[in-house]
Formats: structure tokens, C-alpha cells, sequence
């Protein structure tokens, strides 16, 4: 076991750089890995101890397990011939929880183990993760487990199956998937793992951080007088896994913390505002389930978090007869989590925070990125506050000039129009179009509806023919009552994807999604459409155009003629035209 080094300790008791980091093994340590080792040394050693009395900042502790390790364990289990048949995750998972880790490593894992009894994040980190030009952001598995287990051999049990479990996390669906659309062998990726204690507390039979935090630099669907460039952050109550997996959560620009959110009315801020959290079980063990990512977690509501006294600086509260929200737990009216009390009363300097780290962050990758954050507020205000820095990852931008206007989506022929788009360019090579029918959308139905797109994306796959999806909600969303909950393996052929919105399911658009970070890595354009802005959908046009193929709730459409694409991300227009 070795041990990097890191840069000089930054002046500040409170800014501490991280905890140990050590190596398991050799080979790579992956990009994951990588981006934590580069916020040690090249982002929290620019701190100063004046910089945040109110925050104690650091990298949680970590162990890097390499890529030696996973060849190791895929040679002498003869793994590879499973890995690569295709079998469905469950079968794939299954296997390689038979598999036995190589014995000249179980003692340092055992350590991780014995030198502590607080929750474990088992994280991926494989050689392509956190590129710049294709991230696989969440492609991969996190497990979590509790390591709280009385047996120092039962918590090592644990451990172990949360290591091969991201390990067949390496072939499973959505990871194949993904690599195929890139052009990709499965045999390129090896996997790292990297084991790394939780930011948060125990809460009775709960373990969470107060708050989660994705933030980036530049801002795709910038509102009212903010820019791209004035970046964009996410917060959550709980685990990180609310923002990352689309679900809701409190968006806004750092640089306007008290800028009103763009919801129509009160009425839909409400909607929109988070109801559940994820956090750690740290009680009455659940029945074993090793191949489940999820096993150790579990989905709690606000009430859990009011009992654990976790709300003072998250919620405003609706004052009856009056129709305003006041920053603050009160009694009486229904909560909005909007973080009103750190974001406009500034009860904890959150936002300094983030806009200082982005800052540091984007210097050291030398461009446009994304960090991620787990923030723990202790009950004694005399305490600082944990700030754990969790990951940085680049981000890719637009670029080019600028060649659309709002006239462009009026004009003739128009299909698709978008006042918020991402991405850059045109494209006049697709004639196959799969869309959602709009008639008998039923938000309660979304899972099925992903699994019928799941079986078109394979089809066109198999043809090589890319194509256009339309749907309805966020897409790839863990929340089925938010959008449609599709994964990259069920989607991967789309080049084009557009997000239309219906009078029961308008969300605000994600983007501190993994989701939403690949397809920009992946070079799709994308298009949100119907949120206020008057941009239409030319349904009828549509069912108009011959069909290829029908499920229950998806139709496959074929044009005569190419489609011409085009989409302006320096201005967020974007525009789908028939000849």
C-alpha cells in the first residue's frame, strides 16, 4: 500500500487539504481518482485560514484500489467471457460476487475496514471516466454500505461485495451501451475503485449530509440577467445522489443567489420543491441484496429530516392567508426547500464557498467545470460546518459563432423549435424519428415507456441508422414522475434528444444530472421546448410521416427526406426543419 504525496499543508486548521489517500495495487488509479488527487494539490492548497472560518474543507479520506487489482481479479475468476456475453445486469452481477479479490490484498482492504466504523462510498474510477471529450459520468456504480456492523468480518464482507459489484458495474447494460455508441471495446475500460468515508452524521437509523451540491462554471439555460458564464449550482437535501440522478432539487446562479426562481407562480415552486432524501441505513440491516446498488440506502420525506432538526438553514415556509414564503422553519404552512436562509439571509456562507472553490477549480483544469460537494451543519453554531470536496470534472462548452435567431424557429417547415438548447452545429443525416405520442402520456407509466425505448434504440442500433427522440419530462430522471427514466444503454443511438413539456409534468431542466453531463460529453444536441415560451412540437406533421414501428406508447417514424438540424448553444436556440 502507497500513499501519494501531496502538495505543502495550507496555512488554517480549518482548511485542511484531505485526509490519507492511499493506493492499493498498481496500474492506473483512474480519472476519478485522478480528479480528487489534482483537488488536493491544486485546489484546496490555494486556501488560506481566513478563507472560511464558518467551513472545515477538505477531500474525504480515500483509498484507490488499481487497475491492476480488477485485472487480477477478472483473470482468476475467468470472468471475461460473462462480462462480454451480453446477459442482463442481474446474471452479470451475480457472477462476479462468485469471484474471490486476490489474497495478497485482503489484508489492506481489511484495514479500511478496521480503522473505521462510519459509512463507506465505494465509488468507480476507470480509465475513461472525467475525459473531457466522452465522461461516463455516472455510467458506473457507487455502493454505499454502513460499515457500522459490530464484526469487523461482516463490515470486510460487505466491502468486498460493494467492490465486485462496481466492478460488473463495468458491463453492465448502460456501460456496454455507452462504449458501443463511441465506437468502443469493452476490453479498453479497466476500473479502479475508490473507497471513501461519507461526509455526514448518524440521525437515529439515518446517516446524510445536510446538504449535496453540484455547481458549474458555465450555465446552459441561463434566466433573467445572468450569463453562461455566471455558472449554475444545485443543492439537495441529503445524499449527492438526489441532484446527480435528476431528481429534484433547488437550482439557481451563484452569482444571483436571490434572484426569484423562474416558476410561473408560487403554486409551481411549490411543486417543484424536494419531498424526499436519500440517506445511508445505518440501522436494522436490510435483507442481503449484493447485486442492488442501492441495498444500503434508503428514500426518506421531510418529516425525517424536521425530527432530526436538518431544516433550519434548508426551507422557507408558506404563511398562511398572506401567500408569501418567509426563509425559515415555521409552523403552520407547507415548507419549500429553497435554502432561503443560507442563499438570502446568508445563516451560513454556502454560496462564497461555492463561488470561491469554482473559481480555484476552473484555474486548475484550465476551462469551463463541474465540482461536486457534501456539506455537513453540526448542531453547535460554534462548529464549523464539513465541507467534503467530492469531485471535479471538466465540462465541454460551445463553440463557433453565432447563426440562429428567433426568426429561424418561425419560419416554414419548422417541427421542432427551442428557446433552450444545448449543444452546437447541424446535422442533415437523420431521417428516423422516435417520439413519445403525446395523446395517452401517462406520467405513472414512464418506466414502461423507457423500456419501449429501450427496444427501438436496440433496433436502430442494429441498423445503424441515428435518429431523433422526443419525449416528454427530464430525461434519464430517477424520479418516473419527473420525465422518463431511461438509462444511456436504452438511448444510445439518439443524436438528437428533445425534452417537451405537458401541463402535468413540467420540470425545470437538469443540469446537475449525470445524465445531462454525458450528453454534452457526447456531442447530442438537445432541445427543451413548451415551458412558457410559446415553441411548438408540429405533432400532426409528425403523424403524418410513414411508420416503421409502434409499441404501446412510442411510435418510429421515417421521413422522405433528411431532416436538417440545427442548434445554436452560444445563443440556446435550437430548430428541427422538413424540406
Amino acid at each position: 500500500m502507497s500513499t501519494p504525496q501531496p502538495g505543502p499543508h495550507p496555512a488554517g486548521a480549518r482548511s485542511g487539504w484531505t485526509g490519507d489517500i492511499k493506493v492499493i495495487g498498481g496500474g492506473s488509479i483512474g480519472g476519478k481518482a485522478e480528479g480528487l488527487v489534482r483537488i488536493a494539490r491544486e485546489v484546496l492548497t490555494e486556501l488560506t485560514e481566513g478563507d472560511f472560518p464558518e467551513f472545515a474543507v477538505r477531500v474525504p479520506s480515500f483509498t484507490v484500489i488499481g487497475t491492476d487489482v480488477f485485472d487480477a481479479f477478472m483473470r482468476a475468476n475467468g470472468l471475461m467471457d460473462v462480462a462480454l456475453s451480453g446477459e442482463d445486469d442481474e446474471r452479470i452481477a451475480h457472477a462476479f460476487q462468485q469471484g474471490v479479490l486476490p489474497a495478497e490484498h485482503l489484508g489492506a482492504l481489511r484495514e479500511i475496514v478496521q480503522a473505521s466504523a462510519t459509512p463507506l462510498a465505494v465509488r468507480s474510477s476507470s480509465l475513461l471516466e472525467d475525459a473531457l471529450a466522452h465522461p461516463f459520468a455516472g455510467v458506473y456504480a457507487t455502493k454505499m454500505t454502513p460499515n457500522n456492523q459490530p464484526a469487523p468480518d461482516a463490515r470486510f464482507r460487505r466491502l468486498q461485495e460493494a467492490i465486485k459489484f462496481v466492478y460488473a458495474s463495468t458491463f453492465f447494460r448502460t456501460a456496454r451501451g455507452y462504449r458501443t455508441s463511441l465506437g468502443r471495446d469493452d476490453r479498453e475500460e479497466k476500473m479502479a475503485v475508490i473507497v471513501q468515508e461519507v461526509v455526514g452524521r448518524r440521525h437515529g437509523d439515518r446517516f446524510y449530509p445536510t446538504v449535496s451540491a453540484v455547481a458549474r462554471t458555465y450555465n446552459y439555460y441561463p434566466t433573467g440577467k445572468a450569463t453562461p458564464h455566471d455558472g449554475t449550482a444545485s443543492l439537495a437535501l441529503g445524499l449527492g445522489r438526489q441532484i446527480v440522478d435528476g431528481g429534484a432539487c433547488w437550482s439557481y446562479v451563484p452569482a444571483y443567489p436571490m434572484a426569484p426562481p423562474p416558476y410561473a407562480d408560487l403554486d409551481e415552486r411549490l411543486n417543484a420543491t424536494q419531498r424526499r432524501f436519500w440517506a445511508v441505513n445505518v440501522g436494522k440491516p436490510p435483507l442481503p441484496d449484493p447485486v442492488r446498488e442501492t441495498e444500503y440506502l434508503v428514500e426518506c420525506d421531510l418529516d425525517d429530516a424536521e425530527y432530526d432538526g436538518s431544516l433550519d438553514h434548508l426551507v422557507s415556509t408558506l404563511v398562511r392567508g398572506s401567500d408569501v414564503l418567509r426563509p425559515g422553519r415555521r409552523p403552520g404552512g407547507p415548507w419549500c426547500v429553497d435554502f432561503s436562509p443560507m442563499l438570502n439571509l446568508g445563516t451560513l456562507p454556502l454560496n462564497g464557498a461555492i463561488q470561491r472553490l469554482l473559481g480555484l477549480a476552473e484555474r486548475a483544469t484550465g476551462g469551463a467545470v463541474e465540482i461536486e460537494l457534501a456539506i455537513d451543519i453540526g448542531a453547535d453554531a460554534q462548529e464549523p460546518a464539513r465541507l467534503g470536496f467530492l469531485q471535479m470534472r471538466p465540462m465541454a462548452v460551445s463553440a463557433g459563432e453565432s447563426f440562429l435567431t428567433g426568426t429561424d424557429l418561425g419560419a416554414p417547415g419548422v417541427v421542432v423549435a427551442a428557446h433552450q438548447a444545448l449543444g452546437h452545429g447541424r446535422r442533415d443525416d437523420l431521417t428516423d424519428v422516435v417520439y413519445v405520442e403525446p395523446g395517452g402520456f401517462d406520467p405513472a407509466r414512464t418506466r414502461q415507456i423507457a423500456d419501449e425505448l429501450g427496444e427501438h434504440n436496440r433496433r436502430l442500433l442494429e441498423s445503424g441508422r441515428p435518429y431523433v427522440l422526443i419525449g416528454f419530462g427530464r430525461w434519464g430522471t430517477s424520479d418516473p414522475w419527473l420525465g422518463i427514466p431511461v438509462d444511456w444503454g436504452q438511448i444510445a443511438g439518439a443524436r438528437v434528444l428533445v425534452e417537451a413539456a405537458l401541463p402535468q409534468m413540467q420540470p425545470d431542466v437538469s443540469q446537475g444530472s449525470h445524465f445531462f453531463h454525458n450528453l454534452i460529453g457526447f456531442e447530442v444536441f438537445y432541445l427543451a421546448t413548451g415551458r412558457g415560451d410559446g415553441t411548438p412540437i408540429d405533432w400532426a406533421w409528425l403523424e403524418k410521416q410513414p411508420e416503421i414501428a409502434r409499441t404501446a406508447h412510442v411510435r418510429h417514424v421515417r421521413t422522405d427526406t433528411p431532416l436538417d438540424v440545427a442548434v445554436d448553444g452560444l445563443q440556446g436556440l435550437g430548430v428541427i426543419r422538413h424540406a
